[in-house]
């Protein structure tokens, strides 16, 4: 048995074309989307995930601008720039690009950026949406976890009454991920370092998604020969200069029905749903909906 490899290009391709389409009819409008990324230091591996976010941002024609700032930046110079970002009415959407100086990071980054032009999604106001048991994908939600429904949805995983199983109880996947699942009514176990026994978990489900941060941590002793579960893997790690997730894929996928590559699996996902996030922002700023 060989699983069912769940890429994220055709998903991609597909929300950027109605992205396009959206941006086109904004900037006919006179609203020409905008974001800004804040970025403190110089860290190689942000200003790569940067560099993925522009290049979307301007595949489907929104503006992108870089503020980038040194580490020795103090709190109140940050907490100023925000403020400024935040009262911009050119620009529609921020994100803090984490991490930030040790010197910053007792701050509420969360909720620093006003709630409209929060597209990481992670104010509590947006949180709240998912808490309080929305299914609605048209708002600023955390972009992994939209991301990973996305692709279920595109591949036809069916979520209903089915059994995921989340490793990693994160606040940017874990977390908002277990809400959004089960407010799709799916059963959810919400599994971590500290679950004992994991395998009986993993073994019994219809969906794993593994947001560990461990190479390779998920081998095929977790799951059962022939299985019918379908595995989502968050994980993006460098082993001898190539990167891989959370997952064995390689033999995992060979019992499982279903699996995410790494790369090519939810990491683009990502990218596009805060893009799509941008131009969500955007149109309810123009119809004043904020």
């Amino acid at each position: 048995m060989t699983a069912r490899l769940l890429t994220a290009g055709p998903v991609v391709e597909k929300i950027k074309k109605d992205l396009v389409q959206r941006c086109e009819a904004l900037k006919k409008s006179g609203f020409m989307p905008s974001m800004a990324v804040v970025l403190v230091g110089d860290n190689p591996a942000s200003l790569s995930y940067i560099k993925n976010k522009k290049n979307v941002c301007e595949e489907v024609g929104a503006k992108f601008t870089l503020k980038q700032y040194s580490k020795e930046i103090s709190e109140e110079a940050f907490l100023n720039e925000i403020d400024t970002l935040n009262h911009d009415p050119s620009i529609n959407g921020i994100i803090i690009q984490l991490p930030v100086s040790d010197s910053l990071k007792k701050l509420n980054i969360p909720n620093l950026v006003v709630a409209h032009k929060d597209i990481d999604g992670f104010h509590g106001k947006n949180s709240q949406n998912i808490y309080a048991g929305s299914t609605d994908m048209n708002l600023l939600l955390p972009c992994t976890p939209k991301g990973i429904i996305c692709l279920l949805n595109h591949y036809k995983v069916p979520v209903s009454g089915k059994h995921a199983v989340i490793i990693g109880r994160s606040l940017i996947v874990g977390k908002p991920l277990s809400m959004m699942l089960s407010n799709l009514n799916a059963t959810v176990t919400l599994a971590h370092s500290k679950t004992k026994d994991l395998q009986t978990f993993t073994r019994r489900a219809d969906i794993v998604v593994a947001a560990i941060g461990i190479p390779r941590y998920l081998t095929a002793d977790y799951f059962n020969i022939d299985s019918s579960t379908f595995v989502i893997d968050v994980g993006i790690n460098s082993v001898d200069g190539k990167l891989c997730g959370d997952v064995d894929t390689e033999n995992v996928a060979k019992v499982v029905a279903g699996i995410t590559p790494v790369p090519g699996g939810v990491g683009p996902m990502t990218v596009v749903g805060l893009i799509e996030n941008l131009i969500t922002a955007s149109e309810k700023q123009m119809k004043g909906m904020i």
